[in-house]
């Protein structure tokens, strides 16, 4: 592509996520396609660093409105906290450009909706980063139930594993307010629901769920504000030095100067109130019976996942973490009816998220990127992820069945 038509960029959000995957990875491997024209941030300093990081010389504003007025950028990308990705979607939809915006889409039904109805109304384009949907092994799965190889599918079984590493890193977070995250249910389980929901090409239908706080926030042997002041420093197994990381004490440290936002705070503090041990059952449309699991403080990391079909059976058990060797590659195990069984290995790729997170980004900024699986995700494939994750926590709180259609158009409750 003529440099001169790449395609103008503006990022909202410069923290971890917003920096890296959708700034220095931009940058250096599709300058020939797009150019970061502008950066927003609500916190200056931070987004001074992360502009030093891209190595860019794009101007920072704090007002994402009067940025997209003032820069009239192509498209935005959307790292902000989840609960205000509708509001930063919703803007620029109606300024007249297109959106990427990280998972999860949305928080709640309602800001579900109003999202669904800006993108019909404007005509412009969300798109929400589905990466798990583009590692090999993934594409690998769904090539295998897209050839009916085990028949039709009737049930799953999906348990993901959080170490104590990355599952904790969520409680020392924003992420661990249910008014900022919607809870793990949405943020995290986007992902998996969204997998499923690719998987079986179907909509969920209804879900009944547990959830509770075992391990984290009040449920800890004791608290303070954040590690670097904690008094419990010298035996608190959750104990993180921020200044043994220069790229998170460079994002956050010397700028939560102005904001107060630290990324150290405590996994026991008492604002907690999401919960960290979670399950669910769900029924889809066409029938397939799926039994979840996410648990937040284990030894490993990574996840398991079986298919039932009715000439066969796919599973497979992904590592990502543990404190034992594992091979540069998956195994999907693929088990026919009366038919033996029969390893496939899967080589790990490249990037993120086993080679994933390059391949979304092939899709969102290469035109003409092949789409044959239709792993690119819009916003009615975030729209059910997240109402799936939303009627989980109601249920868990309800103890009730949710529906989910019913989420999506309260009228079919009120009809009820």
């Amino acid at each position: 592509m003529d440099r001169a038509n790449r395609k103008r960029i503006a990022l909202i959000g410069t923290g971890h996520r917003g920096t890296s995957m959708w700034g220095i990875n931009v940058v250096k491997g599709y300058g020939d396609f797009v150019e970061i024209v502008a950066l927003c941030d609500i916190n200056r300093l931070r987004a001074e660093r992360a502009r030093g990081f891209l190595g860019i010389d794009a101007p920072i504003y704090a007002d994402a409105q009067e940025m997209i007025a003032t820069v009239k950028p192509d498209t935005v990308i959307i790292c902000t906290r989840d609960s205000n990705h509708d509001e930063m979607i919703v803007r620029a939809l109606e300024a007249g450009v297109n959106v990427i915006t990280e998972k999860p889409m949305t928080t709640t039904a309602e800001k579900v909706r109003r999202i669904l109805d800006a993108e019909k109304r404007t005509g412009k384009r969300v798109d929400v980063t589905f990466n798990y949907r583009y590692a090999p092994t993934v594409r690998k799965i769904k090539e295998l139930l897209n050839s009916g190889v085990i028949g039709d599918v009737t049930s799953i079984d999906f348990h993901w594993f959080l170490d104590n590493k990355h599952g904790a890193d969520y409680f020392r977070r924003w992420h661990a307010v249910e008014e900022n995250s919607g809870s793990l249910f949405v943020h995290k389980s986007t992902h998996h629901f969204d997998l499923m929901n690719w998987y079986l090409d179907d909509d969920p239908e209804d879900v009944s769920a547990f959830a509770s706080l075992r391990k984290y926030g009040k449920a800890g042997p004791f608290r303070g504000e954040r590690c670097k002041t904690c008094p419990h420093a010298s035996y608190c197994d959750y104990y993180m030095d921020i200044s043994k990381d220069p790229w998170l004490e460079a994002l956050y440290e010397d700028p939560s100067r102005e904001d107060g936002y630290v990324r150290d705070a405590c996994v026991f503090r008492e604002e907690i109130n999401i919960p960290d041990t979670m399950s669910a059952m769900i029924r889809y449309r066409k029938g397939v019976q799926v039994t979840y699991s996410v648990n937040t403080y284990m030894p490993i990391e990574g996840h398991f996942i079986a298919f039932d079909g009715t000439k066969g059976r796919i599973q497979m058990r992904q590592f990502e973490r543990q404190p034992w060797e594992t091979p540069e590659h998956d195994e999907i195990l693929l088990v026919r009816n009366f038919g033996g069984a029969e390893t496939i290995t899967v080589p790990h790729e490249p990037g993120g998220h086993f080679g994933g997170d390059p391949k979304l980004q092939d899709m969102l900024f290469k035109p003409d990127t092949p789409d044959p699986l239709n792993q690119r995700a819009g916003s009615r494939a975030g729209a059910m992820s997240v109402l799936c994750g939303i009627a989980a926590l109601q249920s868990a709180k309800t103890g009730q069945m949710v529906s989910v259609s019913k989420l999506l158009d309260p009228a079919q409750a009120i009809a009820a």
